[in-house]
């Protein structure tokens, strides 16, 4: 009896690290220290010397049961983009920039072209955020996950001066809210998804002319990063006084965590277009729309305040890196909270 023959293959995991290098290298910063498979990752922080009071900001999250679409399908080289997002996007709502991730990622036998793969999207996410992939593990867990599947999660630290953090406390009445276009359902809410549509190939393969593409490739479709967003609103001088990443729970648990006590956010959902894929859902689960707006991003996947007089500004510097950007409404003094109408 040896470990491989107790369903660990050693040999397995040493190919997939050779196999993930090469898409580790372009995520690379200066500040980077050490070669890639070291116990540890370091990170110098002397490039932020400059800050008066250097702040780290973490996050960390994972991909959900959207995995199980990437099973059915076979597709994993997008998936670690969704688990970067969820981390990063935290991150840059504190209005802080990602430095490095690190990823984790649990199977039931390693394959090292399938890890390979998934880790591939993982330093694609990290390129978009440009934060460095400094380390991560794959642990093969045979009698934990069967042998074709497996999870996948993340962490990662950025800074920002601390005068600069997003934390919603100087937001006042009549501060409009800016909605950034979703890329689809992102990576939340996937176990009611798994209910509504029935979870085989044939279904999944089929194509609708209103999603523009196959029901499958439409769920599995990246999470946005909204990293470049945030940093262009900071670049071209617009105070982000409130910053919220819509992610499961919706608009109303999300929302409420950037308002501080006192201040209660409208928002009006007739102000921008909701994606095909979310009509499609509600109307095929029968889903109410008040629990619609409570699970999913509905098309918006950051919301932001910003005082009125910056807000062509804050639109003009979100389209200038590519994203869509929408008013989509405004606070006021009340109860802490939001109201979708």
């Amino acid at each position: 009896m040896d470990y491989k023959k107790a369903g660990v293959d050693i040999e397995a995991g040493y190919k997939a690290v050779d196999l993930m290098k090469e898409h580790i290298k372009g995520t690379m910063r200066k500040e980077v220290l050490g070669e890639i498979g070291g116990f540890s990752g370091a990170f110098s922080l002397g490039s932020f010397k400059h800050m008066e009071e250097p702040t780290l900001v973490s996050g960390t999250d994972g991909v959900g049961t959207k995995l199980k679409i990437a099973f059915l399908l076979d597709k994993h080289d997008t998936i670690g983009i969704d688990c970067v997002a969820m981390c990063v996007n935290d991150i840059a709502c504190a209005g802080a920039e990602p430095l490095f991730f690190l990823d984790y990622i649990a199977c039931g036998k390693n394959d090292p072209e399938k890890i390979a793969t998934i880790v591939r999207g993982v330093a694609d996410g990290c390129k978009q955020a440009g934060a460095a992939l400094i380390g991560g593990e794959t642990a093969e867990m045979p009698g934990f996950y069967p042998i074709d599947e497996y999870d996948l999660a993340g962490f990662a630290v950025g800074i920002i001066d601390q005068k600069h953090l997003v934390n919603g406390a100087n937001l006042k009445s009549k501060d409009v809210l800016i909605g950034i276009a979703s890329s689809g359902i992102h990576s939340n809410g996937y176990s009611l998804v798994r209910n509504v549509f029935r979870m085989q190939r044939e279904t999944l393969d089929t194509y609708y002319e209103s999603l523009g593409s196959t029901l499958g490739e439409t769920l599995l479709t990246p999470t946005k990063i909204y990293v470049n967003a945030i940093k262009s609103l900071k670049q071209g001088n617009v105070t982000i006084k409130a910053c919220s990443h819509i992610t499961g729970g919706g608009f109303y648990e999300n929302i409420p965590r950037m308002l501080p006590e006192g201040i209660h956010a409208i928002v009006n959902k007739n102000s921008y277009e909701v994606p095909p894929i979310f009509k499609m859902l509600s109307k095929d689960g029968d889903i109410e729309e008040q629990v619609m707006y409570n699970t999913y991003n509905m098309g918006l996947g950051m919301l932001i305040a910003v005082d009125p007089k910056e807000v062509d500004q804050a639109v003009k510097q979100i389209q200038a890196v590519g994203e869509k950007a929408f008013i989509v409404g405004e606070v006021k003094e009340g109860t802490k909270g939001v109201s979708v109408c």
